[in-house]
């Protein structure tokens, strides 16, 4: 009858969660860790100068401005159609060409098909469109929503 601990034969059912837990939070730290070199958009880095060295990527650069005019490469040409001898000739010296075209937001939108049709014909497949970061779930043209304090 002491007050001693008292000792039975059955077994231990209940689940020790502590380990459990432990190797989870550690998981979550590394996947946190990790997770921010994978977001980040890029590596900085010092890369090292070489006589001999070229650019990997060459871009075809087409700006078309709200006045009409059209920049090739940051150089003014007569008009759009003097894009698709540029586009052709850049093409014949890099096959893997890529085309950036940047147009202003009142730029009809017949005028940019126009331009892409034209790099098409001229066989440049990759394609992009230059735009401006803006904030997300805004749509351009409105403005931002005023701070509500």
């Amino acid at each position: 009858m002491g007050g001693g601990s008292q000792e039975t034969d059955e077994p231990i059912t209940g689940i020790n969660v502590t380990p459990l837990v432990d190797i989870v939070l550690v998981l979550l730290i590394i996947f946190m860790v990790t997770a921010k070199l994978i977001v980040s958009q890029s590596v900085p880095l010092d890369l090292p100068k070489a006589a001999t060295g070229q650019d990997i990527q060459t871009v075809f650069s087409v700006v078309l401005a709200a006045d009409g005019t059209t920049q090739v490469d940051s150089k003014t040409v007569p008009g759009d159609d003097a894009i698709l001898g540029l586009a052709r000739a850049a093409r014949e010296k890099n096959a893997e060409l890529r085309a950036v075209i940047k147009a202003d937001t009142s730029v009809p939108h017949g005028r940019v098909i126009h331009v892409l049709d034209l790099l098409k014909q001229a066989q440049v497949a990759k394609i992009a469109f230059g735009v401006q970061p803006g904030a997300p779930g805004v749509a351009p043209g409105t403005p931002a929503p005023a701070p509500t304090n």
